[in-house]
């Protein structure tokens, strides 16, 4: 039997193990055919497992035809079983606290690509919301014409992401919540399938015939951040389930960024609450998504928004904009501001009153501040 075989059989246990057990197993020196074909004596005493255990001979039996019977349907139809411990599994994915045993996939992006974005938000989107997408993967595709797209196949944001991806040569990656043989929502199965043929993926942790459920959909959710270098709310609400991606991306400490709204739009709430918890860093275009990374972008202009990424300061000026950019990501207090560069305070107030003039930094309640 195939070693892929007994690797897809730990997702089948009863007992859900993790990736760090699996890597406590292989310490051991216990190998997955091990696991499944050892008595269970023998089991125990390699492990090091209490009696009470849950790994009884016949749940590992039942696992392992239940793995059996996934690989030849999956083999069928081209899909792929990439296992956590293996050189073959996204990397990003397998850093986080809890990647899935097994990922399916089914398509041949690359998931190491060298500029992940997943771009989410809500199902109902305004058209603020949709230009916003477009714009801005539009944009992002001019200075890093290898990135890709990973987003969910919803409705709204999702399938808008996916579409401008195709439409402006991206790979774009679609993250579901079931099994891969089908697709919810149904009317996004020409999507899907376009998705696929231009090198595309369509991934799953699910087995075949798992169906959509609530909870699937919000585990989907930290595969989009954990696949991903950063992650774009377009449009949320404060219970969106963007947002789920969004709280994963900043517990895997990668980058968040969110479009603001006005106060009165609730589809900008969910965005302008991750602003302002300082969970997500503000993006109006592609040119912010490339400060907050620092990423390097073809030889092309920046747009509009170069002055205020790169702006040409000079002697103190530029003490102070260096200090704010670079010393903290929290807004810095004008007495400690002025031990950092060692500008007397009076000749500092004036300094900060013109680079907030200019639009280059960023006053806050205690005379705080912070680059915009």
């Amino acid at each position: 039997m195939e070693e892929r075989i007994y690797k897809m059989a730990f997702s089948f246990l009863k007992k859900r193990i993790s990736a760090d057990t699996l890597r406590e197993f292989e310490g051991r020196g216990v190998s997955p055919e091990e696991f499944f074909t050892s008595p269970t004596k023998e089991l125990i005493n390699k492990l090091g497992i209490p009696q009470n255990h849950d790994f009884d001979k016949m749940a590992r039996e039942e696992s392992l035809a239940m793995a059996i019977d996934q690989e030849k349907r999956i083999s069928n139809h081209n899909v792929k079983a990439l296992f956590v411990l293996d050189e073959d599994y996204p990397s990003r994915l397998a850093e986080t606290p809890d990647p899935p045993i097994i990922l399916y996939k089914l398509g041949d992006a690359d998931l190491e690509g060298e500029h992940m974005v997943s771009v989410v938000g809500t199902r109902k989107p305004t058209p603020y919301g949709l230009d916003s997408c477009n714009n801005l993967i539009e944009e992002i595709g001019d200075y890093f014409p290898e990135a890709e797209i990973v987003s969910g196949l919803a409705y709204g944001i999702d399938a808008s992401a996916h579409r401008k991806a195709l439409e402006k040569g991206l790979p774009t990656i679609a993250v579901v919540a079931h099994g891969l043989n089908m697709i919810y929502p149904a009317a996004h199965r020409n999507l899907a399938k376009q998705i696929i043929h231009d090198k595309g993926a369509i991934i799953s942790e699910y087995p075949f015939d798992t169906q959509p459920f609530k909870a699937n959909f919000l585990a989907r959710n930290r595969i989009v951040a954990g696949l991903s270098d950063v992650t774009i709310v377009v449009e949320s609400n404060i219970k969106g389930g963007a947002m789920s991606t969004a709280n994963y991306a900043f517990l895997y400490n990668r980058d968040v960024m969110a479009f603001p709204g006005r106060s009165s739009d609730d589809l900008s709430s969910g965005c302008n609450l991750l602003i302002r918890k300082n969970k997500a860093h503000l993006i109006e275009c592609a040119a912010d998504l490339i400060e907050v990374t620092g990423w390097e972008p073809l030889n092309m202009p920046l747009g509009p928004k170069q002055r205020n990424l790169f702006p040409e300061l000079e002697g103190d000026a530029r003490k102070v904009y260096e200090v704010l950019k670079f010393q903290s990501n929290e807004p810095i207090q004008i007495d400690i501001l002025g031990s950092l560069t060692g500008i007397p305070t009076p000749k500092l107030m004036a300094l900060l009153s013109e680079l907030e003039f200019d639009g280059i930094i960023m006053r806050f309640p205690g005379n705080r501040f912070s680059v915009s």
